[in-house]
């Protein structure tokens, strides 16, 4: 009996809506070849939601996304709704449905793939061996501690965020990335900033106590900033890293310039709940809205096809549907097909050819029927 997966899609805002739309035809297809199907339904989120309905998302919507084996989400925010001291801004919709369905553990695997080392801005030569594992705690630190916006004070207007982390909420990410870790090179790099920060030295603290149970895994501290550095100047050293919040999201930025452009990453969000099929997840691009070419039909889908092949994997256990996607992608940078963000100075000179969203599209899915025969 073929399996039919509920995947909910939130297309969201700005290049959200069209790179949704080409993750979800590669989908399809792929379960063409593999021997499954989707149930796709949609809800709106982000500044589409507040559009709609005045605010960013609301609480049947995130009923939808509970029910659902999988979430596909598109970015979210953009210029138009960030207004300062605005009561409802597109991104307390991220963080809604992250804390509402438990999903503590971002996943973002960055690797630089032979084909896009000169869209690089660093020396090929520091690409080479790239293949590195960012596990980021999703639902604690300063996104989700207590928080007081502008208001008087002594000296003129003051602000305030806390930082916050529990033992529990430590233990589970860092458990997380040592079992990950076996499945790979068998090394973590613990993230923080210990030498100022209280919370940082509880999660180094805890993060010796779990190592003790992984003794085939080598753990190491890095602060922060040395991170940041190192990240550019020896990225090939990292194999799992994992770290807090408000680190994670940054330094996951950061590292895209290792692939190339920020449209080839891609993320899955999980928590501990579990489907039919798998463990509940939210699937999206690292990228933002990018407003500037919303509409434009320019936008690159790969992040947004490689999430699709994280859900695969991660939601539903579709290892060979999930490992033809992501050849098929390969396959199409090596055939020297590129978005615009990817071309470079002396693209078209290289012999790259340039197409839209649409037209890569159209090529990873000519790569994926070639690679994967019908089921």
């Amino acid at each position: 009996m073929t399996a039919t997966y509920r995947v909910t899609a939130i297309p969201g805002d700005g290049i959200g809506p069209e790179v949704v739309a080409a993750a979800r035809t590669v989908l399809d297809t792929a379960g063409e070849r593999f021997g499954f199907a989707f149930a796709w339904s949609e809800m709106l989120m982000g500044g589409a939601a507040i559009d709609a309905y005045g605010m960013p998302i609301r609480d049947e919507d995130l009923a939808q996304a509970a029910a659902a084996d999988a979430v596909l989400l598109g970015a979210v925010g953009g210029p138009r709704w960030d207004v300062p001291g605005a009561a409802v801004r597109p991104e307390q919709a991220l963080l809604t449905l992250r804390k509402t369905l438990g999903l503590f553990a971002n996943l973002r695997p960055v690797t630089a793939e032979p084909a896009l080392m000169a869209a690089s801005p660093l020396r090929q030569d520091l690409l080479v061996g790239v293949d590195m594992l960012i596990v980021r705690e999703l639902t604690g630190g300063l996104y989700f501690g207590d928080r007081k916006e502008s208001h008087d004070g002594p000296h003129g207007r003051q602000a305030w965020d806390t930082l916050l982390y529990t033992e529990p909420e430590v233990r589970r990410i860092v458990r997380l990335a040592f079992e990950l870790a076996r499945g790979r090179r068998k090394r973590v790099t613990s993230v923080d900033k210990a030498n100022v920060l209280a919370s940082s030295r509880l999660w180094r603290a805890i993060a010796d106590e779990v190592a003790t149970e992984y003794p085939d895994v080598t753990l190491e501290h890095r602060l922060v900033d040395s991170c940041a550095m190192q990240l550019i100047t020896s990225p090939a050293i990292f194999d799992v890293m994992v770290t807090e919040n408000m680190f994670g999201d940054i330094l996951s930025d950061e590292a895209s310039v290792l692939a190339g452009s920020l449209g080839m990453l891609p993320s899955a969000s999980l928590g501990e709940t579990r489907t039919a099929h798998g463990v509940l997840g939210v699937y999206e691009p690292i990228h933002g809205s990018a407003p500037d070419i919303a509409g434009q039909g320019v936008a690159n889908p790969a992040a947004a096809i490689l999430s699709g092949a994280m859900m695969l994997r991660w939601s539903f256990g579709q290892e060979q549907a999930a490992a033809g996607l992501e050849r098929a992608v390969r396959a199409t940078l090596d055939d020297g097909i590129r978005t615009g963000d990817l071309m470079g100075v002396d693209g078209q000179a290289a012999g790259l050819t340039r197409v839209g969203t649409e037209g890569f599209r159209d090529a990873v899915l000519e790569r994926l029927v070639a690679v994967a025969p019908a089921a």
